[in-house]
């Protein structure tokens, strides 16, 4: 299906023909990764160039502590590297997506250096928080907002255990919110929803700077017909994940409701065990994207139990997109996605009892569950597709650059 985007047709000399792209992947692939990767596969599709400076989260464990503490506060490598990339290729913006650990706020200097503006996308609370998820010991945690050093996270060694590790992220903090770095250097900050931008406003950040563009799904894989057959997480298996309320909930269930699991994650024991003790709940691991899109054209409904802030929720519109409800925690970002009794439904974080009512509301009624699907399945198509995304994003971009557009491009991508 040919698709028109963006709606507007632009001055061929006045085009954003070239991005330079940045971003630190993960040790465990996730939502992050994927959306740096649909982004900028969307931004090609629609004519931009797109130049690209990636790194790994691999690199600190090589590099050692002490070292890869000193990275994160500034990298001189890094800096040097975007510079030369910059003068190079010559982009007209810079859009960062994950910069930590490996690159830190020093690249803002050599874009800034260059005349080249920046956008930054806020895919965690790392600038607010050394865990980047205001959550510890089960709950909810804002200890550090606010505060002048993250004291608190480096008392409970927020970061991977290490008192050190996390006293350097609250030195990148406290240095870089004392010199502007964010304020400053930061022409523009992309949120994924409004609580996540109202976060950053509490924290600090101007709030003229923030915009909101959520996460979208590219390539689209299309609205399900199969008849369901389970319920089905799909996701880190991290305590923050809710993994240990979603099995407290499935010793309920587990006769009557079958659940599959796909992921792997620091919580992975615990539900290897579950899934050989419980009937009815089947690990799987991790699993490629198409597999997991096909796992959940099969699903009666995606289970979404984080009981952190999460700043979007990617396997909620993912889920849409395959005509599947979502059962959510009424938690931040999460409850702005899931229409309650519409496009699926809430429960009560961390609470195992009212998880298994929604299970069972849901395979109880699966007419009802197959009509809400279909009501997500709307909502995707109104605002998380990639035409969608490229029209939000493209008037962010023209604020920055002063004016100029992506390129109008007729493409064989799917809406």
């Amino acid at each position: 299906m040919l698709t028109l985007i963006p709606a507007r047709m632009a001055d061929p000399m006045r085009q954003l023909t070239d991005i330079l792209m940045v971003h630190t992947y993960y040790q465990e692939r996730g939502g992050e990764d994927l959306s740096f990767e649909a982004e900028r596969r969307a931004l090609e599709h629609a004519g931009v160039t797109v130049h690209t400076y990636v790194d790994t989260n691999y690199r600190v464990d090589t590099l050692g502590g002490l070292k890869a503490g000193i990275r994160c506060v500034w990298s001189g490598e890094a800096k040097s590297d975007i510079q030369r990339i910059i003068r190079e290729t010559r982009p007209q913006l810079m859009h960062v997506q994950n910069s930590f650990p490996m690159m830190s706020p020093s690249i803002y200097y050599a874009a800034r250096a260059e005349g080249v503006p920046v956008i930054q996308s806020i895919r965690n609370y790392r600038l607010l928080c050394p865990r980047a998820i205001f959550y510890r010991n089960n709950r909810v945690c804002e200890d550090c907002m606010g505060k002048k050093f993250a004291w608190p996270g480096v008392l409970h060694a927020c970061y991977r255990g290490s008192r050190a590790g996390t006293a350097a992220i609250a030195a990148m903090q406290t240095i870089h919110n004392s010199l502007g770095s964010w304020s400053r250097k930061v022409d523009h900050f992309i949120a994924l929803s409004a609580f996540g931008r109202q976060k950053l406003i509490e924290g600090g950040l101007p709030a003229e700077k923030i915009s909101v563009a959520p996460n979208f799904v590219f390539p689209d894989p299309g609205v399900s017909e199969e008849d369901r057959k389970f319920i089905l997480f799909v996701g880190r298996l991290s305590e923050e994940k809710g993994i240990a309320t979603m099995l407290r909930a499935w010793e309920q269930v587990h006769q009557d409701i079958p659940l599959v699991i796909a992921g792997r994650g620091p919580s992975s024991d615990i539900v290897e065990e579950a899934a050989q003790r419980l009937e009815g709940v089947t690990w799987l691991g991790a699993q490629t994207i198409d597999n997991i899109y096909s796992l959940m054209g099969q699903a009666a409904a995606v289970l979404f139990p984080s009981e952190w802030y999460e700043t979007f929720g990617r396997v909620a519109i993912e889920a849409y997109s395959r005509s599947t409800p979502v059962i959510a925690s009424d938690l931040g970002a999460i409850s702005e996605l899931v229409e309650d009794g519409r496009t699926g439904l809430l429960f009560e974080p961390g609470n195992a009892d009212s998880l298994a009512n929604a299970a069972r509301a849901i395979w109880n009624d699966l007419h009802s569950a197959r009509q809400m699907g279909i009501r997500g399945r709307s909502l995707f198509d109104r605002h998380y597709t990639v035409s969608q995304h490229l029209e939000t994003i493209d008037d962010i971009y023209s604020q920055v650059t002063g004016g100029l557009r992506i390129p109008r491009r007729e493409t064989g991508m799917p809406t």
